[in-house]
C-alpha cells in the first residue's frame, strides 16, 4: 500500500505542533489534514474508506480519550495514534484497550510516528475490506428464500440432511437441493467456509 492511499487527520490544540506533524507526514507522501480544535475536526471528518487520526490527549474541548469514545459511538472505528506530553501508563492502557493503535510521547520520534501511521492505515484498510466483504455476504444472504435460510441455519448448526428434513417436515432430497442452492447463492465451496461466513453474519451464535 502506498503512503498516499489514506487520509491522516492530525488534531492538536497547539498550532505549531499541527504544522510540524503535518509537514513531516507530507514529506512521506501522506494526505494530511490538520486541525487545532475538536469541533473543526468533527465538522470536517468523514468516514473515509481509509483514514487514521494522530490525536493529542490533552484537548481543551474534549480530551482525546473522550473523543475516542465519541467516534466509536458514532460508528467511526478510525485507528487512533495518541500523542501526549504527559501521558502515563494507566492512560495508555485505557487508550489501547479502547482501540488505539499506538500511544506516543512528545517529542515524537519522526521514524516512529511514520511507522505508526503506516500501520494504522493498514489496519483501516483491513477493516474497510472486511466491512465490504460482510456487506457482500449480507446481500447474498438476502437472496436466499425463507426455506433456504432455514436450511442454512440448520446445516451451519451441524445438522445432517436427514435431521434437517425431519425438523422441517420434508424429504431429504429436497434438503439436498436447498443446500446446493444455499452454497451456490452464498458463493462458497465448502461447509467450513459457509460456517465461517455464518459466524461473521451472526447466524447460529
Amino acid at each position: 500500500m502506498s503512503a498516499s492511499s489514506g487520509v491522516v487527520y492530525v488534531l492538536d490544540d497547539d498550532p505549531e505542533m499541527v504544522k510540524a506533524l503535518t509537514r513531516l507526514l507530507r514529506t512521506q507522501r501522506f494526505d494530511v489534514r490538520g486541525f487545532t480544535s475538536v469541533r473543526a475536526f468533527l465538522e470536517s471528518c468523514r468516514p473515509e474508506n481509509n483514514a487514521c487520526l494522530v490525536l493529542d490527549v490533552a484537548m481543551p474541548e474534549l480530551d482525546g480519550l473522550e473523543l475516542q469514545r465519541h467516534l466509536t459511538h458514532q460508528g467511526i472505528p478510525m485507528p487512533i495514534i495518541f500523542v501526549t506530553g504527559h501521558g502515563d501508563i494507566p492512560m495508555s492502557v485505557r487508550a489501547i484497550k479502547a482501540g488505539a493503535t499506538d500511544f506516543l510521547t512528545k517529542p515524537v520520534d519522526a521514524a516512529v510516528l511514520v511507522g505508526a501511521v503506516r500501520a494504522a492505515l493498514q489496519i483501516a484498510e483491513s477493516r474497510r475490506q472486511a466491512a465490504a466483504e460482510t456487506e457482500a455476504w449480507r446481500a447474498r444472504l438476502a437472496s436466499l428464500t425463507p426455506r433456504q435460510r432455514e436450511v442454512m441455519e440448520q446445516i451451519v448448526a451441524g445438522q445432517l440432511n436427514k435431521q434437517v428434513a425431519f425438523d422441517l417436515g420434508t424429504g431429504e432430497q429436497n434438503i439436498k437441493a436447498h443446500r446446493a442452492q444455499v452454497m451456490r447463492k452464498m458463493g462458497v465451496g465448502s461447509l467450513a467456509e459457509l460456517v465461517r461466513i455464518a459466524e461473521r453474519l451472526g447466524i447460529g451464535t
